[in-house]
């Protein structure tokens, strides 16, 4: 997708995905290895009932399904961060996660008038309903690149 695609209003949707045990362990053990996400007899008798996916790979998980669905042919070059962020609901091995994104605004710079700049609501939710993922990114867009040079993930 490219920058001249995206409008505030607009809602895009991708997924499902998952993560396997195997997946989350593997993550966790390497960046993120507090017990309830690598001691799965621990976790069972834990807060959670179970071992639960870092709030740092489902983050990730999402960022590969924005990729998919809208950077991976953009103008996309980076991000200055996020107004918010939270994980309303453990992620569990076998979730079915869906990505839903709602752009709040799409406009060019002001004084970069070679830069668009998006700021958009990504959340991730569960089959069963439960939202899992929640956040307010802003994307930059170099709206100086050719459309046969754009940056490929």
């Amino acid at each position: 997708m490219k920058f001249a695609d995206l409008h505030a209003g607009q809602v895009i949707e991708h997924g499902p995905a998952s993560l396997t045990e195997a997946e989350m362990l593997a993550f966790a053990r390497q960046y993120d290895p507090q017990w309830f996400h690598v001691d799965a007899e621990r976790a069972r008798t834990g807060r959670w009932g179970g071992l639960i996916a870092s709030g740092w790979q489902t983050c990730g998980l999402a960022m590969r399904m924005a990729t998919e669905a809208v950077l991976h042919d953009s103008e996309s070059f980076g991000s200055p961060g996020l107004a918010w962020l939270r994980w309303p609901s453990p992620v569990r091995a076998g979730d079915r996660l869906s990505f839903r994104a709602d752009v709040i605004d799409a406009r060019v710079s002001a004084s970069k008038p070679h830069i668009g700049i998006v700021r958009w609501r990504w959340r991730l939710l569960a089959d069963d309903g439960r939202e899992v993922l929640d956040l307010e990114a802003t994307s930059f867009f170099d709206l100086a690149v050719a459309p046969t040079a754009a940056v490929r993930a």
